[in-house]
């Protein structure tokens, strides 16, 4: 479409006949759809002298009119990328995605020893084994059927089966983390944001790696509206209606967020917390703990984005100790 935006040129491309197409193109604005392979075509395009756009899925959709195919996508893009307030997505650059990928590889092998684990201990209860809640359960559970010459051949064959499997699984796991632990020591930003308290060095690094630009975000309510962790709202005809919180945005980030607000609070709940908030401990006098979890996820979010933003260093205001072991 030209600056009138009236259609000039409909052409169906196959994927190899793309690279060749824009290198033939004069310099012009490129609206391409977030998914897989989005950010790699939008680098290439950009060494080509294009300017490219990305526009989630979401946004693209209101625009698309009655049908739906390759077309009307096109032109629902081109629609909704003149709009002058659309968001785009920042394009990653290769090493961004190959730390996103290391966090990924970190989510699926947990889950892979999560779902070993579930079925060690199934087996295990069927021949009247059990162990305690917790991973750190599962070496000795398999080391004592191990040493039961009770058991039938065929069952202790197959628990070394898992035996094994469990021990690569968890020595995949190690490499992993030592090298998310040394991508979190080599970057200042993110040594910084572990000093928050719910925030460890994964979180900190997911903040770092997920979190496209801060600067394109005008407060920290705007990052945490990101993030899915502010209410939804329904407002209409002046009555304001809150709901829960919209879940928009990356899970995995918001859930380690979250995750690290509830261990926090289970800390300040025993009386082991050296520092609490004032905040934080009143509204556990008044809330229930689940409700403050995320409320707190919500506030360490805005913290973050200011020391992303400022490159300022963490400072608490703490309560005395007796007052996070009242609560």
């Amino acid at each position: 479409m030209n600056a009138a935006e009236e259609p000039v040129l409909r052409k169906k491309l196959r994927r190899k006949e793309m690279q060749d197409f824009f290198t033939k193109l004069p310099p012009t604005v490129v609206a391409i759809e977030a998914c897989g392979g989005s950010h790699h075509w939008a680098r290439q395009l950009q060494r080509l002298g294009h300017e490219v756009r990305i526009l989630p899925p979401q946004y693209v959709k209101a625009y698309v009119k009655r049908g739906k195919n390759d077309a009307a996508d096109a032109e629902a893009l081109c629609e909704a990328m003149s709009r002058p307030t659309m968001r785009s997505v920042p394009v990653k650059t290769a090493e961004q995605q190959a730390a996103l990928m290391l966090v990924g590889m970190r989510d699926r092998l947990i889950r892979n020893r999560t779902q070993l684990a579930n079925a060690i201990r199934g087996y295990a209860t069927e021949l009247g084994y059990t162990a305690a809640k917790g991973v750190r359960h599962i070496a000795p559970l398999l080391d004592r059927i191990a040493t039961d010459e009770t058991l039938p051949e065929m069952a202790r064959d197959l628990f070394a089966i898992h035996v094994r499997e469990y021990v690569q699984l968890q020595a995949e796991i190690e490499k992993v983390e030592t090298r998310l632990m040394d991508w979190h020591r080599a970057d200042e930003c993110s040594r910084r944001l572990a000093q928050i308290p719910g925030v460890g060095p994964i979180g900190a690094s997911l903040l770092i790696m997920k979190t496209p630009a801060p600067e394109r975000f005008r407060s920290g309510r705007d990052f945490a509206a990101w993030l899915g962790l502010t209410p939804q709202d329904h407002s209409t005809a002046g009555k304001v209606k809150l709901g829960v919180i919209t879940r928009a945005g990356d899970e995995a980030l918001r859930r380690t967020l979250v995750v690290g607000s509830t261990s926090l609070l289970r800390q300040i709940r025993a009386g082991r917390a050296r520092n609490a908030s004032p905040w934080l401990v009143d509204m556990l006098r008044r809330k229930p703990p689940k409700l403050v979890a995320v409320a707190l996820a919500n506030k360490i979010a805005r913290i973050a984005w200011k020391m992303m933003i400022t490159g300022a260093a963490y400072h608490s205001r703490s309560v005395a100790p007796s007052a996070a072991i009242a609560v």
